[in-house]
């Protein structure tokens, strides 16, 4: 389905997802707000169902589908978080769900993936095309694509996400702030864009990218899509795509502030603060947003900030090595 979801769709989305996803907690603590200078609230997404926004947007497009439609079964690409959201709702609707996945996504997501039911298919992410061998097993099993941003129905269920912001931060007294949110194709981007449009129009969103994958930034700033010119070679897996979405980067185009753009090191010091502070499990493509928060305080305005902690599903391996980080210290 194409074309951005307007408010209506999201509120459909939202009464669909309704005991199917957690509404996950504001986070926040004193350390990370002198870090940054101000105060810090964190959307810990990480605590969703198969640890990330994903699930909203898969249980959304899944069960949007045509009975008869579903019942023949789903397929999706994804290095791991848009698997197992769409594999997850594809079990719980009793349908098929066939993932192709690059050959270096982490083991967990993988394991995960399989675990939810889903038969997984690997790709070579620097030398195959995934759009054109996705489309070869669609056309060959009946399958219907759910694309990992640039589908309607995705798009709304990952903009819940922003109508939860907007009701959580006014509890806490937050009316007007940047929301920053950890970017690939920008489909969660621009459904909390959407959301916040409606129901929090002072409140921002900022896309966040890891450094040499910033398409989405560039593009924000030239006005026109730009591609990334390398496909792999960052631990941010998560948020690692060729270029904006063809939905999404209108929407964020017109709703969004500038894209900021952090450091591999950043990232990873990122991730032990906020096993430290908020007692959190941060993958690094999840991590992104935050780190803006703490490390690019002066690309910021405003006296409170939004972090949008997208997912925690992180190796052991890359976890270890981020909590072997020096100390970060106000």
């Amino acid at each position: 389905m194409s074309g951005a979801p307007d408010f209506d769709r999201i509120k459909a989305a939202e009464a669909r997802l309704d005991g199917h996803v957690r509404r996950t907690p504001i986070l926040s603590a004193p350390a990370l707000d002198a870090l940054a200078g101000r105060r810090v609230l964190v959307k810990a997404e990480c605590l969703q169902h198969t640890g990330s926004f994903k699930a909203r947007g898969g249980w959304a497009a899944v069960s949007a589908l045509p009975a008869a439609v579903r019942a023949r079964g789903v397929i999706a690409c994804s290095s791991g978080n848009h698997a197992q959201g769409v594999a997850r709702a594809a079990a719980a609707h009793g349908t098929r769900a066939l993932i192709v996945m690059p050959g270096d996504a982490p083991a967990p997501k993988v394991e995960n993936t399989r675990a939810l039911g889903a038969e997984v298919v690997f790709y070579d992410r620097a030398r195959e095309d995934r759009d054109g061998l996705t489309a070869t097993l669609a056309e060959r099993d009946g399958l219907t694509l759910i694309k990992p941003y640039d589908d309607t129905e995705v798009i709304a269920g990952q903009a819940t996400t922003g109508l939860e912001i907007a009701a959580q931060a006014a509890a806490e007294g937050v009316h007007a702030a940047e929301v920053l949110v950890c970017c690939g194709g920008g489909g969660l981007s621009a459904g909390i864009a959407l959301a916040l449009a409606e129901t929090a129009p002072r409140m921002r969103v900022r896309p966040v990218e890891p450094d040499g994958f910033d398409d989405m930034a560039r593009s924000l700033a030239a006005g026109t899509r730009l591609a990334n010119s390398a496909r792999d070679g960052s631990i941010c897996d998560a948020i690692l795509t060729p270029m904006p979405g063809e939905i999404t980067f209108p929407v964020l185009a017109s709703r969004a502030g500038p894209g900021l753009v952090v450091t591999e090191g950043e990232v990873l010091r990122t991730m032990k603060l906020a096993f430290q502070h908020l007692k959190l499990v941060l993958e690094p493509g999840g991590a992104v947003a935050l780190a803006a928060a703490l490390f690019r305080p002066d690309a910021l305005s405003g006296d409170a900030v939004i972090a949008v902690a997208t997912g925690g599903n992180v190796s052991a391996e890359v976890f270890a090595r981020a909590l072997s980080m020096p100390p970060t210290r106000a």
